[in-house]
């Protein structure tokens, strides 16, 4: 169970992992040098699956993604309200069902990480949030002394 500060706290984590992970899929130039980092580390590590070339639309729907992605990010970091992380726990097993169905088809396995990440962060953004005490708590050094 997380207190609002520590689950605050999560979601802009969160966020700041999603503004990191989905930067380069924002532009064309940038996608395009990351699709070849991640090509060339699936070959060296003899990954099985496939990663394969973009043509235009493939591209589109990347840099829509990542576009999407950052602003959301963006949002939740300067902002990081509870229920945002509740929607975004929900984003976040939509994605991994996706990655999981590709996978199951193929897809190159480096979507392992991507996808223990996603559940991860999902995982923790529906756990509990300790409603608020009205009470506000002593300040240090006082002391209630019985009557």
């Amino acid at each position: 169970m997380w207190t609002s500060t520590q689950y605050r706290q999560l979601v802009r984590g969160s966020a700041w992992y999603d503004l990191i992970v989905t930067a380069a899929f924002a532009t064309p130039w940038t996608f395009a040098a990351l699709h070849g980092v991640l090509t060339t580390l699936s070959r060296t590590l003899e990954l099985p699956g496939e990663l394969p070339v973009f043509e235009p639309v493939h591209m589109l729907m990347a840099n829509l993604l990542g576009s999407v992605v950052c602003v959301w990010a963006v949002l939740r970091i300067r902002d990081p309200q509870i229920i945002y992380g509740r929607y975004d726990a929900v984003a976040r097993f939509l994605f991994a069902a996706w990655q999981a169905y590709a996978l199951l088809h193929g897809a190159s396995s480096l979507l392992v990480g991507f996808l223990f990440f996603e559940l991860a962060w999902g995982v923790a953004q529906v756990l509990p949030v300790r409603a608020s005490s009205r009470a506000s708590p002593l300040p240090q050094g006082v002391r209630v002394s019985p009557d």
